[in-house]
């Protein structure tokens, strides 16, 4: 079924079949290979430098179960984001909360993705901050470690040099398809990531030198048995990618083939998370940190790790996060277009002035909150309780209890039902016990 014609918002970068700066030329459909590494980029984004500390908390078994059982329902519940997209009118996921709730429903959405997306975008450029500049004199990042500290690897500086030479050409496209091959190379990246964290563990586990990871949580107290579920969020945080469903099943035309194309993303992050998890528990053990980046800075490496191999996995990691960014800032760009211009016409790809002077704002506002902001492990938490949980199964949830269209079955209600409870019970024990933890 096609986009209404006076679609907006989401579908705005979906360009008409002849775009007007390309006059008599059809657009090129998109492929599922395209959308394979689209979807996979959107997954792997700075939820992978956080996953070697939820084997910490939750033991290896457990953390295999969780990393497994959330992308088989994150797999669930895009098909009933697909399934009731393409039953209806509807063409992006606004709309489609819409179409269930009203402008109250469409809203939520907005809200949620705008909170989701942006928090990604500050925290991917903090990371690249550490990365470059360091986070103070005893964690030096690569630039500082290679030609000393200047005032042009400052943090500040750094960044700027990031934001408009490798950020800013990419968020300029104006279809999710045409960043497919950046994707590609940010796929990429996240296996060589993964490569030489695997090479380095197995050296060292035959070298006698590696920690004895935790099979399964220990249980001093409550306090230690709740702390489980603050590891939860960030792993559903990590598999949250719903904001960008429908820009790329739209733009590839055919749900059975965007369905293929997630689950074949699902398997392949699923595999990079749990191997980029075990491998980094093995290097490091309990002296795992929440960001595993840290754990390769030649200052608290204790591991024997080479200087050169510290600095090949931090900026390997980096510049996988630069390709990552303009992903998320497709979706956020659309969503604020849609949220403050609905009935804005021309669509926001065809109106020139509006997309350059939201994509500016938006890359100006990240970078100033990445300055302002110290910090990513409490953000990344707060998001994987709250907007990013939301996305991916309390709205595909209550989509389905809904049921504007009559196409629910009963064994939909009952794992939508279910879905939406244990998200409920775990996000709010997560936030207790966070909100606890700073109290005491």
């Amino acid at each position: 079924m096609a986009p209404a014609s006076d679609a907006t918002g989401a579908d705005a970068p979906l360009l008409p079949p002849h775009h007007h700066h390309e006059v008599g030329r059809p657009r090129k459909p998109a492929s599922v290979a395209g959308a394979v590494f689209n979807v996979s980029t959107s997954i792997i984004g700075a939820g992978i430098m956080s996953i070697p500390a939820t084997l910490k908390v939750l033991g290896v078994v457990p953390a295999f179960v969780m990393i497994v059982l959330i992308a088989v329902v994150v797999d669930v519940s895009v098909e009933f984001l697909l399934r009731f997209t393409y039953s209806g009118e509807s063409r992006t996921y606004a709309a489609l909360m819409r179409e269930s709730f009203g402008r109250l429903g469409s809203v939520a959405v907005q809200i949620c993705v705008m909170i989701t997306n942006l928090g990604c975008l500050i925290m991917y450029l903090i990371i690249i901050g550490d990365v470059l500049s360091g986070t103070g004199p005893d964690h030096l990042g690569v630039l500082q470690e290679w030609f000393g500290t200047h005032w042009w690897n400052l943090r500040a500086v750094a960044l700027v040099f990031v934001v408009v030479f490798v950020m800013l050409p990419l968020v300029l496209f104006r279809r999710v398809e045409s960043l497919w091959l950046s994707s590609a190379v940010s796929v990429f990246l996240a296996i060589v990531f993964v490569g030489i964290c695997s090479v380095m563990a197995i050296t060292a586990l035959v070298k006698g030198e590696t920690r004895t990871p935790r099979i399964v949580p220990q249980l001093d107290n409550g306090v230690s048995f709740f702390n489980l579920f603050t590891a939860i969020p960030v792993i559903v945080t990590a598999f949250t990618f719903h904001f960008n469903v429908h820009a790329i099943g739209v733009e590839l035309g055919k749900p059975e083939e965007m369905i293929t194309a997630v689950k074949i993303s699902l398997v392949l992050c699923a595999g990079i998370y749990f191997a980029i998890g075990i491998f980094g528990y093995l290097l490091f053990g309990e002296s795992t940190m929440d960001d595993i980046l840290v754990n390769f800075d030649q200052s608290t490496s204790s591991s024997g790790i080479s200087s050169l191999l510290n600095d090949i996995v931090r900026l390997s990691y980096a510049l996988h996060l630069m390709l990552v960014f303009p992903l998320l800032n497709f979706s956020l760009r659309t969503n604020i277009d849609e949220f403050l211009f609905a009935n804005k016409k021309p669509i926001l790809a065809l109106n020139n002035k509006r997309f350059v002077v939201l994509t500016l704002a938006l890359l100006v506002l990240a970078y100033v909150l990445a300055i302002v902001i110290p910090s990513i492990w409490y953000l990344f938490q707060f998001m994987g309780s709250t907007s990013a949980v939301c996305l991916a199964f309390i709205f595909p949830g209550a989509v389905v209890l809904r049921d504007k269209h009559g196409i629910s079955t009963g064994k939909d209600r009952i794992i939508a039902g279910i879905m939406i409870i244990l998200a409920v019970i775990t996000s709010t024990i997560a936030i207790s016990t966070n909100i606890y933890k700073m109290v005491v």
